[in-house]
């Protein structure tokens, strides 16, 4: 059954999280003061570590843009720190 789940996102330019095969990534945004990502997932699936960019307005990303997926951008005290999430596409996919 698909249930929607969410997940830490650790402060830094790269991250990964293991998530059930097959989940589908919604949305980044902060919940008390914190940023979460939320995805559609079937909890009965095995996981795979996915792999994540963290960047911020006007930070230099060398990554190909055709490895990147943009998800979502959010903010963090009060709109002072605006943040753009990507994911991280495997080149042979």
């Amino acid at each position: 059954m698909l249930t929607v789940f969410k997940y830490h996102v650790p402060l830094g330019d790269y991250f990964k999280l293991a998530l059930p095969k097959g989940a589908k990534v919604l949305t980044v945004d902060v919940q008390h003061g914190k940023p979460q990502l939320w995805a559609l997932v079937n909890p009965d699936h095995k996981t795979e570590e996915r792999l994540f960019r963290f960047a911020g307005t006007g930070h230099p990303i060398e990554d190909q843009p055709s490895l990147l997926e943009f998800v979502a951008t959010f903010q963090m005290q009060g709109g002072s720190l605006i943040f753009h999430i990507f994911e991280v596409k495997n080149s042979s996919s």
